[in-house]
């Protein structure tokens, strides 16, 4: 007999699982459209694949996973792309996201597919395969399973498989473990090899029997299944992952340390029964089951193609009239869907059609008592009352040190609340600034850096373009002066200069004088006469140019 723990506080609200349970789970009828959100996981969306009018076949890829953090997005049945675009979706913000719209032609035609033997698969190939079967957390968190399931540097000697189901309404899983336990026995065993783990611990509330009955009896018929059944005490929120950790091993995880540094790991039984649809058979994660339950005619579980929109699933279950609103999950964390046309998505295990009469709105908030009920029923141990007046004042420093986002917004403290103060709601705000500031000095810090840099950028730019110009000037003022540069024989005194001017007129004159005219001799008198009289009138001319003695200066 396993010794079991109990973590703090821990409510008792009323189950209402009965009205759910009384049937098998049916498969849900082929919707008349799919609208199917690409961002249906935590980290980045996943990128369309198909084009508007496209012909898809059952479990083809529609949208890649697009980075590290990412998951597939698959056909949920074989039809018509009938648009790419932004529509409304399963969030409480009711902001639009980017989805594929797909018209089923009827015929649910899958593609070509088949598994693999996970025991003659590397781990890394086995992993590769969950990332492209689109395999998420069902339990709520929806992340990515392929990284989930690998150990990294710690050593994982436990894996946990949450099969609690503590809120109220939901039984999902208690049918899933009914019905189909042995694969879920099957993927459990692929987690515990991915993740080396020594042994596996299924942790069931004492108020699913028939559930713990088969997967009693799955795990006995699995001779190399490490794995034991564990009954644990009905009490919410024990379906925490920290919570049902200290229930079953005693380990505390505290704030800030993931359970895997503590060498324990939690997946949720319908991942597991994913994980092994997956591996074995090829089948990409195209469907969930879902509890529809409420203020409908009958209450049931179905299993629902991804995108099918929320009035039809109703319609199956026979919503009544007097519907006002829509829960997706649990009354003590689900959230109130912005309108019944959004499609199902891989975080959906709950629509809860809600009426004034079974869920009647709340008394107005009064004042605080200082009761501190919250404080004893907080499974975290935190202190919801200043918690409470931190986020009221806006005093979201002071919140974080007293550990806000240790806060799994269980609601019990809200719960318990004699005043009727929406608790969760201030924590759930509190959290959101933070992390709105957050991204705000992110995005400062960075434009800062942007901005310091381009100043880097024009100084250096500046800089560069002053070298380049004192370079050039360097370059012009060395040519110059290099023709510039006097050559030694041009350097000569003034005197040296006009002594060598007058050396050549003397020697111009010396040669003018000793030269004779040629070809004088033996002339004529007729000849000599005319040579006369040419010389005759020459000196006429020079003493005609010649200035007179009384002649104006």
């Amino acid at each position: 007999m396993r010794t079991l723990h109990k973590f703090h506080g821990g409510v008792h609200p009323p189950t209402h699982k009965l009205e759910s349970t009384r049937s098998p789970i049916t498969l849900a009828a082929m919707p008349s459209r799919l609208v199917i959100p690409l961002h249906q996981h935590v980290g980045n969306r996943a990128k369309p694949v198909v084009e508007v009018g496209a012909q898809v076949l059952k479990g083809q890829l529609i949208g890649r996973a697009e980075g590290r953090l990412s998951s597939a997005v698959h056909a949920p049945t074989s039809g018509t792309v009938l648009a790419i675009d932004m529509q409304q979706v399963a969030h409480p913000s009711g902001l639009p996201d980017l989805c594929i719209t797909l018209k089923p032609d009827g015929k649910d035609q899958w593609i070509d597919h088949s598994g693999v033997d996970y025991t003659q698969t590397s781990h890394s190939d086995l992993r590769h395969l969950l990332r492209q079967a689109g395999v998420v957390g069902l339990g709520g968190a929806v992340f990515p399973s392929d990284l989930k399931a690998y150990a990294h540097k710690h050593k994982i000697h436990t894996l946990v498989l949450n099969g609690a189901e503590c809120e109220p309404y939901i039984t999902c899983d208690d049918m899933l473990m009914r019905e189909r336990a042995s694969d879920i026995v099957h993927g459990a065993e692929i987690l515990r090899e991915l993740l080396h783990a020594e042994e596996v611990l299924i942790g069931i509330e004492d108020n699913k029997p028939e559930a713990i009955a088969a997967m009693r009896q799955a795990v006995s018929g699995c001779a190399k299944c490490r794995m034991e059944v564990v009954s644990i005490p009905t009490l919410y929120p024990s379906g925490g992952a920290k919570q049902l950790i200290r229930i079953l091993t005693g380990i505390e995880v505290a704030a800030g340390i993931r359970s895997t540094e503590k060498g324990v790991q939690c997946f949720n039984v319908a991942t597991a029964y994913s994980t092994w649809r997956a591996i074995a058979h090829g089948e990409p994660l195209l469907s969930r089951i879902v509890t529809v339950t409420g203020n409908v005619a009958n209450a049931q579980n179905f299993e629902v193609l991804l995108g099918t929109p929320v009035d039809e699933l109703l319609a199956q279950a026979g919503c009544k009239a007097d519907t006002d609103r829509y829960i997706m999950g649990g009354p003590m964390m689900g959230v109130q869907l912005p309108s019944n046309r959004v499609g199902i998505t891989k975080a959906t295990n709950c629509i809860i059609a809600a009426s004034p009469a079974l869920f009647p709105p709340p008394p107005p908030a009064m004042p605080c008592i200082r009761c501190t009920r919250c404080a004893q029923v907080c499974p975290a141990e935190l202190q919801p009352q200043d918690l409470f007046w931190f986020a009221k004042s806006d005093n979201f420093g002071k919140a974080q040190e007293f550990h806000l986002f240790d806060c799994i917004e269980c609601g019990a403290c809200a719960y318990v609340c004699p005043s009727h103060i929406p608790l969760v709601n201030y924590y759930r705000y509190a959290k959101s600034e933070i992390w709105a500031r957050e991204r705000e000095t992110e995005a400062s810090e960075v434009a800062r850096e942007r901005h310091e840099y381009r100043l880097l950028r024009i100084e250096r730019e500046k800089q560069e373009k002053a070298e380049k110009l004192a370079q050039k000037e360097r370059a012009t003022l060395a040519a110059k002066q290099a023709s510039a540069q006097p050559s030694t024989s041009a350097v000569e005194p003034d005197d040296a200069a006009q002594q060598r001017i007058e050396a050549a007129l003397a020697r111009a004159r010396e040669q003018a004088a000793a030269s004779h005219p040629q070809n004088t001799d033996h002339l004529t008198p007729a000849q000599q006469a005319e040579i006369a009289a040419i010389d005759a009138r020459r000196a006429q001319a020079h003493a005609a140019a010649a200035p007179q003695p009384n002649e104006d200066k």
